[in-house]
């Protein structure tokens, strides 16, 4: 499956939805377009996950790096609208814990 990315800016808060999966094979497509919003000073972020109904250490290790980019350059990142399957890949690895994730879980993907 693919990946499809919406970027919207609205009152300097960068929104991001994704639709699909979030894999090796599509995860270079969300670097491409997560990246330079997060070297940008003072970032706000939202990303909307409702429609990612797979998630892999790859797309994982994506966010990862955001996070890490956004806090040097002073901004913040926030996902939202996890299903329950993506959401709890967040927690096995602990992710929950340092990244700002919405907590009303969304239900699962079709």
């Amino acid at each position: 499956m693919n990946l499809h990315i919406t970027q919207d800016t609205i009152d300097t808060i960068d929104h991001l939805q994704l639709v699909g999966e979030v894999d090796a094979y599509t995860a270079p497509k969300l670097k491409e377009v997560l990246v330079p919003l997060t070297e940008k000073q003072g970032a706000t972020i939202v990303i909307d996950l409702q429609q990612v109904d797979y998630m892999d250490s790859t797309g994982l290790g994506i966010f990862v790096g955001a996070l890490k980019s956004t806090k040097k350059n002073d901004g913040t990142m926030k996902l939202s609208g996890m299903t329950e399957r993506v959401k709890r890949l967040f927690e096995i690895t602990g992710l929950t814990e340092v990244m700002d994730i919405d907590n009303e879980v969304k239900g699962e993907a079709r």
